[in-house]
């Protein structure tokens, strides 16, 4: 029989009503002759509301009391989900992070899965018992409660499929992965499939259907994954299947348009030493846990000085400003605010210089100025103006023919 874990977010599983509704797609699921293992978010809001509490007294995300609040979100939705199923004549039990375990590294409120064990699952799957895993937590090597990060239930999905050998169907409040967002773009359509390369791309470039690391933990294991509607009748969802990605590459040049507001640029103008002054600017940046992005370096009109320059997300400016403040790394700092970056992403774009001579077209003849642009093997990125982000999705969404999908 097929084991499958089925991950239900914080929308799935927002109300007791729509938690039934989740266990109704799991009777199915059992009835069609698979092995459902199930993985479970907090009710949606839960999480800003403990936060919000823990914030009460001076804590955030990172401090350790902070994790041991959040990881009780999950553990609610795991105990009703389990109820849930029962009412539909399944066995079932709720399973804790540090009853697996689900071992973790790294700092609190961001922590990594080093490990999970399976004994718990297999015994209770032997036992014709549905587990039901309270996901986005597990336990450093102190026994200490850690949380995964935002998304990170979509992490501990993955990676208990890549444990018991199942595949991995993400449930949420769409139905599929899009060419892009369907507010902006009406004419938007369902992939039927997508490369593990491309989701991996089009969710770190700002599309929030699944978390980057549980898509980067999948590739790295083999995880086939699927993203389904939770709320179709059982047995109607379609969705997208995440895949291995050379037979797209062959149908398709673009999968996608991704988009992420609230983007700030900073420049280094005039560094004396580039080859030293990078390393220490990207070093001070790091200990400051400021995520860079859009790198770009050239030659200034002062012989033997160069200009760097890079975006990041608006919330982190001030700490990389703060970070870069003294270093002495340029004769001048300037940042710009009110930004936001869209990608276009395809597993066809490897070796296609044409993709990124379009992009600039299609923007110019938006009247959109490109501030900066990075490219990858299969992703373009363009920093823009934050009120150009609508105009440049519909144009890049109809020049590369997604409306055609």
């Amino acid at each position: 029989m097929t084991r499958v874990v089925a991950k239900f977010g914080g929308t799935s599983v927002g109300s007791p009503e729509r938690i039934r509704h989740a266990a109704k797609l799991i009777r199915a699921s059992a009835d069609a002759g698979e092995h459902p293992i199930v993985v479970v978010s907090a009710m949606a809001g839960e999480t800003d509301r403990i936060l919000g509490l823990a914030g009460e007294f001076g804590a955030g995300l990172g401090d350790v009391e902070t994790d041991v609040a959040l990881a009780a979100g999950e553990q609610v939705s795991a105990a009703l989900m389990a109820l849930a199923l029962r009412e539909e004549g399944l066995k079932a039990q709720s399973v804790m992070g540090w009853q697996a375990p689900v071992v973790t590294t790294g700092p609190s409120g961001s922590a990594s899965i080093a490990d999970l064990g399976t004994a718990v699952f297999e015994a209770l799957l032997t036992e014709g018992v549905v587990p039901v895993l309270a996901g986005y937590q597990g336990i450093d090597a102190g026994a200490r409660i850690q949380t995964l990060g935002r998304g990170g239930t979509d992490l501990s999905a993955a990676a208990l499929a890549a444990a018991l050998g199942a595949r991995c169907d993400i449930y949420t409040d769409v139905d599929g992965v899009y060419t892009t967002d369907p507010r902006i773009e009406p004419a938007a359509r369902r992939l039927d499939a997508v490369s593990h390369d491309e989701m991996l791309e089009l969710a770190a470039q700002g599309a929030k259907v699944l978390q980057p690391r549980s898509v980067e933990f999948a590739k790295a294991r083999g995880v086939p994954m699927r993203v389904l509607s939770s709320f179709a009748p059982p047995g109607e969802a379609t969705g997208t299947d995440v895949v291995a990605g050379d037979p797209i590459a062959e149908k398709r040049l673009v999968s996608g348009i991704a988009y992420a507001r609230g983007q700030a640029r900073i420049a280094l103008l005039g560094q004396a030493d580039a080859a030293q002054a990078a390393p220490a600017v990207f070093e001070a940046l790091a200990k400051a846990e400021v995520g860079v992005d859009m790198i770009v370096q050239a030659h200034a009109r002062t012989p033997g000085t160069a200009n760097l320059e890079f975006s990041v997300a608006h919330r982190d400016l001030q700490r990389a400003l703060e970070a870069l403040d003294g270093l002495g790394a340029a004769a001048e700092i300037r940042s710009e605010t009110g930004l936001a970056k869209v990608s276009v992403v395809g597993a066809g774009l490897r070796q296609r210089a044409d993709v990124a001579r379009s992009l600039f077209g299609v923007l110019a003849a938006s009247d959109i100025e490109v501030k900066v642009l990075a490219t990858s093997e299969i992703k373009i990125s363009a920093l823009i103006e934050n009120d150009a982000v609508e105009r440049a999705v519909r144009a890049l969404h109809s020049a590369y023919g997604l409306d055609q999908v």
